[in-house]
């Protein structure tokens, strides 16, 4: 009797096989802009498919390494990565996943919306790129932070260049030193000390508790200027570099050595992401140059990167999830259960189709906070500039938890196999779950959305949008406008209510409950918008979306009998 090997065919192609993602790019970029991204895209694509998912499974299979010392004892602290690892920078910088909406000939091209076909290139990079992803989060959330007017023009030069390169031999990412161990998300608890030097640069002492992508050749990091006092407003960023070669303060070290006063001491051993080198790291007089007036308080320029970094991490938790139903979809139609295949089953179809809803919502959540960043860089447009300022924190909160729950349920959705490491099926529910985490927990990023409504006045264009929706989703469904009118007066509500005692614990506490209701509304308003625009998807997703999340009814026998159109 021969032994029985279920085969497991691969995905559709990212692109192609997207329909959600091809009729979003033609009603943001219009026909002609999409045609104009269509190479680039396919291109990607063809990569994804074929040497990167290659690669992606040697970085996994190669975590990285921490080589303390040399053969004659000096300390070197290099990090060393794999093949794959070192594929997928390559690629990312060949493909200008992060260089794109820099580029002037994209700008001519696209203007604002160059962020929208950025994003639906992670959208096509991220899933598989042994979370490379983060590295290119970070090099973009630092670009767009040294692209500020108030940063040095020689800093500007120096470095702006060569994070934006799309020529891998040239091409940087950049880390993230924020946060240490006695604070956390707490920056006003941060000890990093900055004082200044005679030729205008700084030098730094602290201790940095996770520094993601510490292979980098630079990184950002957040420090307390001499003299600037207690809290975390004045926190100045700072750019550190990582490498002997950038540092003139190492003047004949070798190309590779470490910065002077930059100490690697360990590297985190964490439950997912298990390719990216994430460290300990400790600075004692570390080389820095100051990324504005470190005399002005600092910490709102960082947020220009961490906005950045958080719309990347809704992108990360929405590539991930249709991938991951994508692999779960293509499972289904060969594993043959109770006489025919699994994709049959009303039960499982019901389950993907589900998955399918929270899928198309978290993409069009990403898909909005990328093309408000668009509109706000390209055309300091001061109505998205408003909208972003809550809508970064609830796309990141929101999608961020809706990929732990999917991943839970690709997993399960494989049986056995998906428990076992070497099918590649596990790495989805560990590495979603650094979603939630980095960039500002669920609980941080509520506390945060709450300080946008009661400081800010974040809450009048959201409402104003949902406002707006219900009059596009009318002709659809009037369910669906109804449903959507009813949740926008009961938000409209709460929000009066709590700008009357922001500080009440019954509204601390409730921060949770209202962001995830603002992130669940918007989304359906979004996906409403996309169906007026002509989506057929879009207006059933909008659909069974209102009436999970809204409503919170059961939504399996629609999913079961609409699984084809969903995915």
């Amino acid at each position: 009797m021969s032994r029985f090997v279920q085969p497991v065919p691969p995905p559709v192609d990212p692109y192609a096989g997207d329909g959600l993602l091809r009729s979003w790019l033609e009603r943001h970029l219009g026909p002609g802009g999409h045609a104009a991204a269509k190479g680039r895209l396919a291109d990607l694509a063809a990569d994804v498919t074929g040497p990167l998912r290659a690669a992606h499974a040697d970085a996994e299979a190669h975590p990285p390494t921490l080589v303390r010392y040399d053969p004659w004892g000096a300390r070197i602290d290099r990090i060393d990565t794999s093949a794959g690892w070192q594929a997928q920078r390559a690629a990312a910088a060949r493909h200008a996943v992060v260089a794109l909406p820099y580029l002037s000939d994209a700008r001519g091209t696209w203007g604002a919306a160059a962020r929208v076909v950025q994003h639906a290139l992670l959208h096509l990079y991220g899933p598989e790129s042994a979370t490379f992803s983060c590295p290119v989060a970070m090099a973009d959330g630092a670009a767009a932070l040294l692209s500020m007017p108030d940063v040095d023009a020689t800093v500007r030069d120096a470095w702006l260049p060569r994070l934006i390169s799309t020529d891998p031999a040239t091409a940087i990412t950049s880390g993230q030193w924020m946060t240490e161990s006695q604070g956390g998300s707490d920056l006003g608890r941060s000890s990093t000390l900055g004082r200044p030097a005679a030729d205008g640069s700084w030098r730094l002492t602290g201790e940095k508790w996770f520094c993601s992508a510490a292979d980098a050749a630079m990184a950002v990091a957040l420090a307390r200027p001499e003299g600037a006092g207690r809290g975390s407003r004045v926190l100045a960023p700072f750019l550190v570099p990582r490498y002997a070669v950038d540092s003139p303060l190492a003047d004949g070290a070798a190309p590779g050595a470490p910065a002077p006063g930059v100490t690697v001491h360990r590297l985190k051993d964490k439950l997912g992401t298990r390719a990216l080198p994430t460290a300990e790291i400790g600075l004692r007089d570390a080389y820095a140059l100051p990324l504005g007036d470190p005399a002005a308080p600092g910490l709102v320029r960082a947020m220009t990167l961490v906005v950045v970094t958080r719309v990347h991490n809704a992108a990360a938790a929405a590539g991930g999830m249709r991938r991951g139903l994508a692999y779960a979809r293509a499972y289904a139609e060969v594993r043959h259960v109770a006489g025919g295949p699994l994709v049959s089953s009303p039960l499982h179809r019901a389950t993907l189709g589900t998955l399918a809803v929270d899928a198309a919502g978290a993409f069009a959540l990403a898909g909005h906070a990328f093309a408000l960043l668009g509109r706000v860089e390209v055309g300091a447009d001061p109505e998205a500039a408003a909208e972003l300022r809550i809508v970064a924190p609830l796309a990141k909160l929101a999608t961020g938890r809706l990929a732990v729950s999917s991943a839970s349920e690709y997993v399960e959705s494989f049986g056995g196999a998906g428990y076992v490491e070497d099918t590649g099926v596990p790495r989805l529910l560990r590495d979603a779950q650094v979603l939630p985490i980095w960039e500002g927990t669920t609980n941080v990023l509520a506390l945060d959305v709450l300080r946008a409504l009661t400081r800010e006045d974040a809450g009048a264009p959201l409402l104003s949008r949902l406002t707006a929706a219900v009059d596009l989703a009318r002709p659809l469904s009037p369910v669906l406008a109804d449903t959507l009118a009813t949740a926008a007066a009961q938000l409209a509500e709460t929000i009066t209510a709590v700008t009357v005692d922001p500080g009440a614990s019954a509204v601390l506490a409730g921060a949770r409950g209202l962001a995830l209701r603002l992130a669940h509304a918007l989304t359906t308003a979004l996906l409403v918008e996309h169906a007026a625009w002509g989506d057929e998807q879009a207006e059933l997703a909008a659909r069974l979306w209102a009436r999970r999340w809204l409503r919170h009814e059961e939504i399996a026998e629609d999913a079961h009998h609409h699984l084809d159109l969903l995915c």
